[in-house]
């Protein structure tokens, strides 16, 4: 190992050891561990071709991989190797394994299951490419000035990336615009070149590995030289400029026409260019295309490839010959979708004259496959095209051979709300495959303490068998064990103050507070306003009576605002107010603080999540599909406060109940009670400490400098209140009074934290994968 550090060293960084800087280092270190994979990377490949078997291809507008440098050297059970060749070499291993950014690939939950799920599919031997953009600049890197986010381009690709391979003859053109003759020639308008990179994804003891394919865009005319020629110098690099526009940046501003139709081309953009690349892989080795549903498994992660199903019937149809009606079966038999998402806002659609105009062809496809959905089901009511809109839920359902939730609550309610009719209409399409999290990731590397514990007693079995976690039941009963897991959390919690000590300004973190996180989206539905509303109030009751016995907290929020979702923004703008005021308050700040963590990504997630006594899990009933977050906290040992929203139902039901903090209304009692036209009203009027945290927000108690500047946000929690805020604000500050009770009694809180842990292994991604390969897909395993 040493040597081959030394030998990159020198021949592919080209520096010598005394000229070295630490991302010389940690580039070498990378490329060491990558030749190590790539043996395996190859063999997997040779034995796939071998086999002939089905492969899986998992297209998703994100892959929230993090870090890949550590996760490579833990699944090839490499790193005391690494750590004793980098001390050797005067290096520190951990130095070397931080200096690498997170790759700037996703955003949130949908990318981070993206990410576990590929590793799950390594880690048990399923043959599989992921398929998505090589974004370079990510979502965005989000400072915090004066309170509120601030949106700066990822630099991420700024220096060479170590894991992957660029494949120039992997590369396909892609159209927009244009016109369709005789009712099947398109003639584009615009193109442009995906071209790919490729990752090797390492599962479990290196014993197979994956390939995660990102497209990146490129000119196909790259350069105007009689443009250039005539002094014209940014209009010649023009064409350059519009087609990496595509691959630049996740999820652009779709407030504006040309932030939709950006969105709709970089849907269409990698989506056409991954089916290509299935079909030529496929017709390399098969030649008859109605074998394609038998070899190949095509999973949408949400609608964002919603056009895949379209595209593929085009390629079968006009380049391949087959007849409409044919094409349009093998499709159906190839795709599966995943919808994530009940707020029918979400489910993706686009204006019919943005479509039409950009995918002229694929309009008409549509309108063929809505029309033969509709002859073959003529009690249907609803229709893909829909009063001016394309909606792609609709699509991605009736082109799927599987439809798939990602809780057991979350897929009943698709049943019953958005899907209702088609479900109807296919009773047997809808399955379930509840969420799952990676314990290599999630418990093996970021929570080193633990994992060393439960390996002391169990073994290393559980990393890739999670329920072996159970057989941790029978030690919680060994003092030595509970004192040993709670001296693990209070270490890393020590951790976390030191590091947030250092860098956020105007916070004292203090171990022995219960840390109380909410990292997440920021969103409405997911409800951060709820819990900054209960601060405030908590503060209110605490200044009342600072010597009441109030267990200290330090309360902490993370996560992204979408750019242009400006009520999300205003709840980030209250947090950093709030925590301003209450860390600087010299009756409570012992007893409370209250920090805004910017930037939130992987790499803060493994900071957070090892350190977290209390897990957040707040959102309006029925609006939250699964979460992912709720269940690496329970790993790790965090309790929960939640309502019974997605994955809470069944990580209650396995946790014990008597281990989870319910509050809040169930799915039918928030229908009823958004029934009730003043429902906000009634819920102030009954509640003294709501009333009166409301009018701290609406009066300007966090905003002395301009009074009026939250109002909105109090005014929408008094008023329309549509995710019920109010309305579940008492029995929240109920379940948070419980908290305190059973955080005060440490003993018994570290054995309920423990029994978390223990009961927690069945929300593994690799559980997750054998669920989709035996319900979904129809793949196997090669190990």
């Amino acid at each position: 190992m040493k040597d081959a550090i030394g030998r990159h060293l020198s021949y592919s960084i080209g520096k010598t050891p005394g000229a070295a800087t630490l991302r010389d280092w940690r580039m070498a270190v990378s490329l060491a561990i990558r030749d190590r994979m790539a043996d395996a990377w190859f063999a997997s490949t040779r034995r796939t071709y071998e086999a002939g078997a089905k492969r899986v291809y998992y297209l998703s507008m994100e892959f929230l991989v993090g870090r890949l440098l550590e996760d490579g050297i833990v699944n090839l059970r490499l790193e005391e190797r690494v750590s004793d060749a980098l001390a050797e070499l005067g290096q520190d291993y951990a130095e070397v394994i931080a200096d690498e950014p997170d790759a700037a690939l996703g955003n949130g939950g949908l990318g981070r299951l993206a990410a576990c799920y590929l590793e799950s599919m390594s880690t048990l031997g399923c043959p599989a490419y992921g398929y998505g953009i090589r974004y370079e600049h990510g979502l965005f890197r989000q400072q915090i000035v004066d309170g509120r986010q601030v949106e700066r381009p990822e630099t991420w690709l700024q220096q060479p990336h170590a894991w992957e391979f660029e494949r120039p003859e992997s590369r396909y053109e892609i159209g927009f615009g244009g016109s369709v003759r005789d009712g099947t020639v398109w003639t584009p308008g615009e193109s442009v070149w995906a071209e790919a990179f490729d990752t090797p994804v390492a599962g479990w003891n290196g014993r197979w590995v994956n390939t995660l394919r990102l497209w990146s865009a490129k000119p196909t005319e790259p350069f105007d030289l009689d443009r250039f020629n005539r002094g014209e110098y940014a209009a010649a690099a023009e064409s350059e400029a519009l087609a990496r526009t595509i691959s630049r940046v996740l999820y652009p501003d779709d407030t504006t026409e040309q932030g939709k139709e950006l969105r709709l081309k970089q849907e269409y953009f990698f989506s056409a260019a991954s089916i290509r690349d299935i079909l030529r892989r496929f017709e390399s080795q098969f030649s008859d295309l109605r074998q394609l549903p038998e070899k190949v498994a095509i999973q949408l992660n949400d609608t964002h490839p919603a056009i895949a199903g379209p595209e593929l019937v085009r390629l079968l149809c006009d380049e391949k010959g087959l007849d409409f009606d044919e094409a349009m079966q093998i499709a159906q038999g190839t795709l599966n979708y995943t919808n994530h998402t009940l707020l029918p806002e979400a489910l993706e659609h686009w204006p019919e004259g943005l479509f039409g105009r950009l995918l002229p062809r694929h309009l008409a496809i549509i309108d063929r496959i809505d029309h033969a959905h509709a002859k073959a089901n003529p009690s249907r009511s609803s229709s893909v095209r829909d009063h001016g809109q394309v909606k792609m839920g609709e699509l991605s359902f009736i082109m799927a051979n599987r439809v798939n939730g990602v809780s057991a609550l979350h897929t009943e309610l698709m049943k019953s709300t958005v899907f209702a009719e088609l479900h109807r209409l296919h009773p047997e399409r809808i399955v379930n495959q509840t969420n799952g999290v990676t314990p290599r990731r999630w418990l093996l590397s970021c929570n080193r303490r633990l994992s060393t514990l439960i390996e002391e007693r169990l073994g290393l079995g559980w990393v890739d068998d999670l329920e072996q976690l159970h057989d941790l039941e029978p030690h919680l009963d060994d003092p030595a064990f509970l004192d040993a897991y709670a001296a693990a959390k209070t270490a890393n919690k020590a951790d976390l103050a030191d590091w947030m000590n250092r860098t956020q300004e105007g916070l004292t973190a203090d171990p022995a507070m219960m840390f109380d996180v909410q990292i997440k989206r920021i969103h409405e539905y997911k409800r951060q306003h709820l819990n900054i509303l209960e601060t405030i109030a908590l503060w209110q009751s605490m200044r009342d009576a600072p010597n009441a016995g109030w267990t200290p907290r330090l309360k902490l929020f993370a996560g992204k605002a979408a750019p242009g979702y400006v009520f999300a923004k205003e709840i980030i703008h209250l947090i950093n107010a709030v925590a301003k005021v209450v860390n600087a308050d010299k009756i409570t700040n012992k007893l409370l603080q209250v920090a805004f963590l910017p930037n939130y990504n992987v790499s803060l997630a493994e900071k957070l999540i090892p350190a977290a006594d209390l897990s957040e899990q707040i959102s309006t009933a029925g609006k939250e599909a699964s979460g992912t977050g709720n269940m690496k906290f329970a790993l790790n040992g965090a309790l929960t406060i939640g309502t019974l929203d997605g994955a809470n139902v069944e990580i209650r039901d396995r946790v014990g109940a008597e281990n989870f903090f319910l509050f809040g209304m169930t799915t039918d009692e928030v229908d009823q009670r958004r029934a009730i036209p003043d429902h906000a009203a009634r819920a102030v009027e009954a509640d003294t400490r709501l009333a009166r945290a409301l009018a701290a927000v609406r009066d300007g108690r966090f905003s002395p400098e301009d009074p009026g500047l939250f109002r909105g946000i109090a005014d929408n929690i008094s008023g329309p209140d549509y995710f019920l805020v109010a309305s579940d604000f008492a029995d929240y500050w109920r379940a948070q009074r419980e908290v305190d009770g059973a955080f005060a009694n440490a003993g018994d809180w570290t054995r309920r934290a423990a029994l978390n842990t223990a009961r927690s292994g069945w929300f593994s991604s690799d559980r997750a994968i054998r669920g989709y390969l035996d319900d979904i897909w129809g793949a196997k395993t090669l190990l």
